[in-house]
């Protein structure tokens, strides 16, 4: 219950942050959407050789197996790419130091990754955290329900959600 009130609540705050700005992203702001879009091209492509030009290097990923680093990631996006996954990002909102992706990740398990072989498809909330021009922390953020799905059986990823 909790995870679901916290990705309400995050996705609240991207609409209103999206929905109240006004003026635009500024300058910083731009950057820092920028670092989050290299990383999310990285996923794609499987390319690890960019991390270290966006990513800290004291990185920190707060995640459901404890708090990971640079390195971490860069294995996730390897583990990434042979799945096949893709991630499409639906909106994508700033505020000061941290970027909000919401995002639709689509892909297919081998059954290695914790998941049910098959085909996946997924919404996801994405939160980074910038300082001095690079990411330092990052949150990631998803519906129990999507998860239980994910566990137990593939899902059919023609339709949407």
């Amino acid at each position: 219950m909790k995870k679901i009130f916290l990705i309400i609540s995050v996705s609240a705050l991207g609409f209103l942050i999206a929905c109240s700005s006004g003026g635009g992203q500024s300058k910083e702001e731009k950057k820092n959407a920028e670092l989050s879009q290299a990383v999310s091209k990285a996923f794609e492509t499987g390319d690890t050789s960019g991390i270290d030009k966006v990513v800290a290097s004291d990185f920190v990923d707060h995640n459901e197996r404890g708090d990971m680093g640079r390195d971490s990631l860069k294995s996730m996006i390897t583990m990434a790419k042979s799945s096949a996954m893709k991630m499409e990002t639906v909106k994508e909102a700033t505020s000061g130091d941290y970027v909000f992706t919401w995002m639709t990740i689509t892909g297919t398990s081998d059954g290695s990754m914790g998941m049910a072989p098959g085909p996946f498809k997924m919404s996801a909330i994405q939160v980074a955290r910038c300082k001095d021009g690079m990411i330092v922390e990052h949150w990631g953020f998803m519906e129990d329900r999507e998860i239980g799905k994910m566990m137990q059986q593939p899902v059919d990823t023609s339709k949407h959600m």
